[in-house]
């Protein structure tokens, strides 16, 4: 059986689709704690960042992009250089047909496949489908950060979670 959705790497080209995939989340949720949505260039830095940096990879059905995930900084110290960001965005209308599980799976390898030993969660609270989507792909929770960000008017928590890459050695 043929999967339902291909993966392949985003192009600065799907910044529209991406974006429009990422504007509800923004508008509506603390899943981001964007307070505006981005512009078309801006997010198409974005893009071209993260290709050149970490990765992103994009889910499309029918040839339309319905979900990404990308790598961003975790920090920008040098010391923070193997360690890595990781989000994953999809359309409502494409939700629990396992297209997030995929992205990151492959997006993991990839990460790993350029040297980055740690991959890091931030989950607005409360949210437990996703601490709980994140803990089935081997990441534990390390904490929360109390208070942290202000949406909607009111504060919000992020619980963390960890996930290692490859060699816990390290490269």
């Amino acid at each position: 059986m043929s999967s339902p959705f291909r993966i392949r790497p985003a192009s600065v080209r799907d910044a529209a689709d991406l974006l429009a995939i990422y504007r509800p989340f923004v508008e509506e949720t603390t899943v981001s704690f964007e307070i505006e949505v981005p512009g078309l260039a801006e997010f198409e830095q974005r893009i071209d960042t993260a290709l050149r940096g970490w990765g992103w990879l994009v889910a499309e059905v029918d040839g339309r992009p319905v979900g990404y995930a990308y790598g961003s900084s975790h920090r920008a110290r040098d010391a923070y250089r193997y360690s890595v960001e990781t989000s994953a965005y999809v359309r409502e209308d494409h939700r629990r047909r396992g297209m997030a599980r995929a992205l990151y799976t492959q997006l993991f390898t990839a990460l790993g496949d350029r040297g980055f030993a740690s991959a890091y969660a931030g989950v607005a609270m409360p949210n437990e489908a996703s601490i709980g989507f994140h803990r089935g792909l081997g990441f534990r929770p390390i904490g929360v950060f109390p208070r942290v960000g202000r949406k909607f008017g009111a504060w919000h928590d992020v619980a963390w979670l960890y996930r290692p890459l490859g060699d816990e050695a390290g490269p």
